[in-house]
């Protein structure tokens, strides 16, 4: 019998490692959504990065990324302040990246920089889409149709209680001389479930359209 030639699967895997570090010698610009994201007790912020196919929800790819602590406080709070919005699942980003590969751990990437204005114009396609699927739904108008009393006081509010401008909101309502009575009614405002979210928010104030101005 002939002998086969062959290779060790740890010479397997460092050819691998050899050829994506002269492939990929600098890091890339990748554009992916958030499916999960985890910031462990040492600082460092681990995520899963997918990207969907179109018209659907299914994933044509997934990699796994880390943030390293030395940098996630100094990114993560950038993203914050020009979005609006802390890094979570379900948003798109657009990240520099350094491309990865260990014999054992296997492919992954390392987060270096992220561009905030990417994400922006996502929330902005994504916004337009929900405008026009609350408009198709008859609720965008909901608000023009109640008539207001001379002073607004009983308010219903449909936000996440994480969001940013929620609680710019409340902070402003508190310097007024007058009292409010705010309920908060808990959605989603970024993300593949955004749009779901908030209808049915809208829909649990319409079942009680009389408790509010």
């Amino acid at each position: 019998m002939i002998p086969v030639a062959y290779i060790t699967l740890r010479e397997l895997q460092q050819r691998v490692r050899q050829t994506l570090e002269e492939r990929f010698a600098l890091p890339v610009w990748v554009s992916a959504e958030i499916s999960e994201i985890k910031v462990n007790t040492s600082g460092h912020c681990y995520l899963e990065l997918i990207e969907k196919g179109d018209g659907d929800a299914v994933p044509r790819a997934q990699a796994r990324a880390v943030i390293w602590r030395s940098q996630y406080q100094r990114l993560a709070a950038r993203f914050e302040a020009e979005t609006g919005q802390c890094l979570a699942a379900g948003i798109r980003l657009l990240a520099k990246v350094s491309v990865n590969y260990h014999e054992i751990y296997g492919f992954s990437l390392q987060i270096l920089d992220i561009d905030p204005s990417y994400t922006l114009g996502d929330m902005e396609r994504q916004r337009q889409l929900t405008i026009a699927r609350l408009q198709a739904e008859g609720v965008w108008e909901m608000n023009h149709t109640l008539e207001l009393p001379a002073v607004v006081q009983r308010i219903a509010v449909v936000s996440s209680s994480k969001a940013a401008g929620y609680q710019d909101f409340c902070n402003e309502l508190r310097k007024s001389p007058y009292r409010f009575c705010v309920e908060l009614f808990e959605a989603a405002v970024q993300g593949a479930a955004a749009e779901d979210s908030l209808v049915e928010a809208l829909g649990r104030i319409a079942l009680r359209e009389e408790d509010f101005d």
